[in-house]
């Protein structure tokens, strides 16, 4: 389907025409990260995920999303992981997601291709709860966008083909220490000013 043109929309394609330019072929993994805006979704890391998923659907490319926050630890095994950190954003960034879920069962499967089954959410962190796993399958040239925060640390860097950073005010103390300890903007593929959502900026480093 044919999106409306806008300059976010615009902004999209051409951040989609460099990615399929380089990794059009075979399976390609996605992260975007970043803070949410003001606590927006939408506005936010989501938003622009889902966004970038629906350009790449319109040239007709086999797109999958999926969000870290859905391979979350239960609250209660981040209680029992977390020991005496009592701030939940800071148990959250230390041991709130369980990394090694999302490498076996959407990951690695979504690599190896072929009729092999993955899944893109085990958990609602809003319901504290499993989900019942939806196996699926994808041809052999698909993407897979994912979004999460912190998702370039060094655990997980290594599993994205192409990374994006959106830049905003950090919103939590650990937000502010995982740009310090991780430095992301030097590890990304392209770095985003999202500020204003409608108009996003794309940010020239000295890596990308």
């Amino acid at each position: 389907m044919k999106l409306v043109s806008t300059p976010r929309i615009e902004f999209l394609r051409t951040l989609a025409a460099e990615i399929l330019h380089n990794y059009g072929r075979g399976r390609t993994i996605i992260a975007v990260d970043g803070s949410e805006i003001d606590g927006s979704e939408k506005a936010g890391r989501v938003g622009f995920a889902d966004d970038l998923a629906a350009v790449f659907r319109e040239s007709e490319h086999p797109t999958f999303r999926a969000s870290l926050r859905n391979f979350q630890h239960s609250r209660a095994e981040q209680q029992r992981l977390g020991g005496d950190r009592v701030d939940v954003s800071e148990r959250l960034y230390r041991v709130g997601y369980d990394y090694s879920a999302l490498r076996r069962v959407l990951v690695e499967p979504f690599r190896l291709g072929g009729s092999t089954g993955f899944v893109t959410e085990e958990f609602d962190p809003d319901r504290d709860a499993w989900i019942q796993p939806t196996w699926q399958t994808a041809p052999a040239d698909a993407i897979l966008i994912v979004d999460g925060a912190y998702s370039n640390r060094p655990e997980l860097h290594g599993l994205w083909l192409f990374s994006v950073l959106l830049e905003s005010e950090p919103g939590s103390d650990s937000d502010r220490q995982y740009l310090a300890d991780v430095r992301p903007r030097d590890l990304v593929s392209a770095v985003v000013d999202n500020t204003n959502a409608t108009l996003p900026r794309r940010v020239l480093t000295d890596r990308c």
